[in-house]
């Protein structure tokens, strides 16, 4: 198969400076021949130019997610920064790739559909660390922006759409639903869909098995997400709109939305961090598919940072 080949064997005697350390940490963090599996099929051609290694440019994509560069960005702090090179396994004195490779990358990435197995490799490895204690779920859905009005590139649905809101202004573009461990707050289910789908539409898509106590807004009451909820062997923990029985039956109901608020809303800090933080403010790219695929590389930037400040807190 046609491939690069690429090494540091410069860079290995070099002291690490202070500020490559954190990318030190994430690549320790798991076993990247799994992922390698993943991507074995790509950029191998057997005539034409040496593809890059794909595990390269999944790593760039990652690093792109964590501090938030488009693609040019990535290609010139790639060229220029050591700390990069070292964690995508280039050395000082070899090329690296230019926007268009990530831009072609990303497109087999969507081809194959591996957006899902990725997340879904790098969250076996997480859990495996024993990190994820399985008391609850918390599950919410987010509106993202979209980066366009126009219409997307038809790679699976035909278009985004429109979402209304009783407070705020019609958010065009797509809608990340989610679920996080009530503990340690890394995401374990994800699904995007079009804006204007539910917020409970995908719930049992998200739930991981074994979900405990799970928390959510009022938006998963009825009989359909209660009945996903109790198949997973969990007990719905949802924030109640109203009740009868007279003063006494709100005091519960003002108790029990109390509690379950206080722990639903560590969700919210999640959804926040990945849109200020890792550029999920917005989708970059049009499309479903493609939006699925972001909405998955920041779901699995932000497991693994978040990964790294638990084994920090536990030392």
């Amino acid at each position: 198969m046609a491939r690069r080949r690429i090494g540091q064997e410069d860079l290995i005697a070099r002291a690490e400076p202070r500020a490559a350390l954190p990318l030190v940490e994430l690549a320790a963090l798991l076993d990247w021949t799994e992922m390698d599996r993943h991507l074995a099929d790509i950029s191998a051609a057997a005539k034409g130019e040496r593809g890059w290694p794909p595990l390269a440019l999944f790593r760039g994509l990652l690093l792109a997610t964590w501090y938030d560069l488009s693609d040019v960005k990535l290609a010139e702090a790639l060229d220029d920064r050591t700390s990069f090179r070292r964690f995508c396994g280039f050395a000082a004195h070899e090329p690296t790739p230019e926007r268009t490779t990530f831009v072609r990358f990303r497109r087999e990435l969507v081809r194959r559909s591996l957006g899902h197995g990725l997340f879904e490799a790098v969250t076996r490895q997480l859990e495996a660390r024993g990190l994820m204690v399985r008391t609850g779920t918390l599950v919410d859905a987010t509106l993202i922006p979209s980066a366009s009005i126009q219409k997307d590139d038809g790679l699976t649905y035909t278009s985004n759409r429109w979402a209304g809101h009783r407070r705020r202004k019609p958010v065009h573009g797509y809608k990340a639903h989610v679920a996080t461990d009530e503990g340690a707050g890394l995401i374990r289910g994800l699904e995007v869909t079009t804006a204007n789908i539910h917020d409970a539409a995908e719930l049992e898509a998200v739930l991981p098995p074994e979900a405990g106590n799970v928390y959510a807004d009022s938006a998963f009451n009825g009989d359909k997400p209660w009945k996903a909820i109790r198949a997973r062997g969990g007990m719905p923990q949802v924030v109640q709109t109203g009740t009868w029985g007279g003063t006494a039956a709100l005091a519960r109901l003002k108790k029990h939305n109390a509690r379950v608020r206080r722990i639903r809303c560590r969700i919210e800090k999640v959804c926040g961090t990945c849109k200020r933080s890792y550029g999920l403010r917005r989708m970059r790219w049009l499309g479903l598919a493609k939006a699925g695929l972001q909405a998955r590389l920041t779901a699995i930037a932000y497991n693994l940072r978040r990964t790294v400040t638990l084994l920090h807190a536990a030392a």
